[in-house]
């Protein structure tokens, strides 16, 4: 039988990513294989601490951190967010998604923290990129890959947002990505602090989560791993070395895709969610925001609808759920999602497994990439 270590070594020995570290445990049992390098030129070997952009498996965690707040009673799930984000007080919805974007009607409702979390708020990426309103969330808000360093600023970024119609009326329709980052700046307002700090305080120093953040201080670049993409040839092209756009505090820290984290890192925000939001005794979330968390809010037309990003999938809040074996990974009740640097992290609470990868590689579509898939199927079996 192939072993995990064979599986990822055969990816970065026949591919164009460096390395990879990958977890699966269930229960007590876990395994780790650490393989290739932290960069193309093979000049630090890849290790278990070694530190990666996480991309789109921040949206749990911000997620979490959301349902924190209810719990703590500062805000609710039906609350309209105009209260804490007045420029969305009023949006306007543009009549037709393929339409101009200054031909817009009033939103029917207000936008809820509960639209904001299933990603129905009416702001974020259908199947078609073309359509005018989302060109927006790229040129004017940087959506995409993670430029941690080209984001303006929360207040000037969400004054950007207000300037641009909602694609559909809340809670119509399942878009994805742009809602995280929202959540992110609503989090730092209910708060009254910082993202960062707020996260570090509240889920990261409880979990021991001592790698994780939106930058990498000077102390750790030597444990920082090479962000690439493929590039024409089919070889790899550097995005970002470990001084790029990560070695500073950004501006703007995206709760769509911008921590950094460690695979023992995220193991332990997995583990909160597998013990019904306990760590060592202590209550961080209560048994209702882990469940709210990690059951499908859709229907089956907005699963439909939002099938490029959701193939067998609903959304619970900032993750998927599985709700179809199309492949046999797919256990319904899995919960997680994928980061476009190459990274995933699922835990599926039936069986109380959880599955991390982490690599360098940026995906180039919302298709898993094949060295995600045979790891998955490599979990499957296990």
């Amino acid at each position: 039988m192939t072993n995990l270590h064979d599986i990822l070594k055969t990816h970065v020995s026949d591919g164009p990513t460096p390395g990879a570290v990958g977890l699966v445990a269930r229960g007590d049992q876990v395994e780790v294989q650490v393989v290739g390098s932290a960069d193309v030129d093979g000049t630090s070997p890849m290790v278990r601490d070694s530190i990666f952009r996480i991309a789109s498996i921040t949206k749990p965690v911000i997620a979490a951190a959301l349902m924190m707040l209810v719990d703590d009673g500062r805000i609710a799930l039906d609350d309209p967010v105009g209260q804490w984000l007045p420029e969305l007080a009023s949006p306007t919805v543009v009549r037709t998604p393929a339409g101009p974007v200054d031909d817009v009607v009033p939103a029917a409702r207000a936008i809820t923290v509960t639209d904001l979390l299933t990603f129905r708020a009416g702001y974020g990426f259908p199947s078609d990129f073309s359509l005018p309103a989302v060109g927006l969330l790229f040129s004017e808000l940087k959506q995409g890959p993670p430029q941690p360093q080209l984001t303006a600023a929360p207040d000037a970024w969400m004054a950007t947002l207000a300037g641009i119609p909602l694609l559909h009326q809340p809670g119509e329709v399942w878009l994805y990505n742009t809602c995280s980052d929202i959540l992110g700046v609503l989090i730092a307002r209910v708060a009254g602090r910082p993202l960062p700090e707020f996260l570090a305080d509240r889920l990261f120093e409880p979990l021991g989560m001592a790698d994780t953040g939106f930058d990498v201080p000077a102390s750790k670049l030597d444990r920082f791993t090479s962000y690439y993409r493929t590039d024409p040839a089919g070889g790899p092209e550097l995005v970002d070395a470990p001084d790029g756009q990560w070695s500073s505090p950004p501006a703007f820290p995206s709760g769509a895709g911008g921590l950094v984290s460690t695979v023992d890192d995220y193991y332990a925000f997995a583990r909160l969610l597998l013990a019904d939001g306990t760590v060592d005794g202590r209550r961080l979330l209560s048994s209702a925001s882990v469940r709210q968390m990690t059951t499908d809010h859709l229907t089956r037309s907005q699963r439909d609808a939002g099938r490029l990003f959701l193939e067998g999938q609903g959304w619970g809040f900032g993750g998927s759920v599985d709700v179809a074996a199309v492949d046999p990974w797919n256990v319904p009740g899995r919960y997680g999602w994928v980061g476009g640097t190459g990274t995933a992290a699922h835990i599926t609470p039936s069986t109380g497994a959880v599955t991390i990868l982490l690599s360098q590689l940026e995906m180039s579509g919302p298709t898993p990439p094949a060295v995600m898939r045979d790891f998955w199927r490599y979990a499957a079996d296990a």
